[in-house]
């Protein structure tokens, strides 16, 4: 008999007191209402990870393969690549599981990776756009951005619109309710900063990595917003979410402290991928678009700050565009 889910005043309680909602704590409770997913929720679907060879990509990959769909592991190091798909064929020997380089901080691999794409696939009907970074100094990519801004935001930004192609392909108009659906993975840092379009490059102050971080996770949500009105008309559906705190090779590293402190309480690397999973394969959030979620449930996208204004959103979508048209030239 499954357990009743939390009540929604309760739910609301846990993501607001933070430790309770993102540690494992938060998870257990919730889950233990959840439904299952079918088996074959996702069988002849094809769906690509960005930065799948460790951590919660991995762990996205090897959940979505798990449920039947082909995954594509799009990663910087192959090897590492090749070793996941190892992993993920032991787990699941019948799966479908191809391996593509990218660099996602270089817009011009970006663009390179998609045509292969469209050259190898016929449809593409899911995208998780996982990669991170969280660098210890400013660096730059070799179109002269900003490394946080250009993994988390410009690339993906770049990929999806590359994609398109695959995406409408993967959403026919004679089955509604099965688009292909875009997945961006923030964070719930993301909620500590406002949207910084006056300064998007980080070139202003002191730089941190962590800010850096936390104001390119936010632009992520609201980026996601965006896409989801702009491509509505094709058919795709776009969400964010974030994954709670979880326990991956990149915490670790980058976090040390923060990993040392919390350790007890880090959801593993599939609990924290279980809503990226659950967005790809449950009904309800094909029927929306443009929502951030954390698991499996919408979540407010501001505490500490007000909503952007229009120009805002404006200057972040602008900024994308010419960003990327600029690749395009080199």
């Amino acid at each position: 008999m499954p357990f009743p889910r939390l009540p929604r005043l309760v739910d609301a309680a846990l993501d607001r007191l933070v430790v309770p909602g993102y540690s494992k704590l938060g998870y257990l409770a919730r889950s233990a209402g959840w439904p299952a997913l079918a088996p074959d929720a996702l069988a002849g679907r094809t769906i690509a990870v960005t930065g799948a060879s460790s951590g919660l990509g991995t762990a996205t990959a090897v959940g979505l393969a798990g449920l039947g769909a082909a995954v594509e592991l799009v990663v910087r190091d192959r090897k590492r690549g090749e070793a996941t798909r190892e992993e993920i064929l032991a787990a699941h020997p019948q799966a479908r599981v191809t391996v593509a380089r990218c660099d996602l901080s270089d817009l011009a691999d970006v663009r390179r990776y998609a045509l292969d794409a469209r050259d190898r696939l016929l449809a593409l009907h899911g995208l998780v756009h996982n990669a991170g970074v969280l660098p210890a100094e400013r660096v730059e990519t070799p179109q002269g951005h900003e490394l946080c801004l250009a993994t988390h935001v410009l690339a993906p930004f770049l990929l999806t619109r590359e994609l398109l192609p695959l995406l409408r392909a993967g959403s026919p108009p004679d089955r509604p309710g099965t688009p292909a659906r875009v997945v961006f993975v923030s964070s719930g840092g993301m909620y500590t900063a406002s949207l910084r379009t006056d300064d998007p490059e980080y070139t202003e102050g002191r730089y941190s990595g962590g800010a850096a971080y936390a104001r390119t996770k936010r632009m992520q949500v609201v980026l996601a917003e965006l896409l989801a009105d702009d491509l509505a008309a094709a058919g795709v559906v776009v969400h964010s979410m974030h994954p709670g705190w979880a326990d991956t090779p990149g915490v670790a590293d980058s976090l040390p402290g923060f990993h040392r402190l919390t350790g007890p309480l880090l959801r593993t690397a599939e609990q924290g991928a279980d809503t990226a999973v659950w967005l790809q394969a449950a009904v309800e959030p094909g029927h929306c678009s443009g929502l951030f979620w954390h698991d499996r449930a919408p979540r407010p996208t501001h505490y500490l700050f007000g909503e952007e204004t229009a120009a805002e959103r404006a200057a972040l979508w602008t900024l994308c565009v010419d960003a990327t048209h600029d690749a395009e030239a080199r």
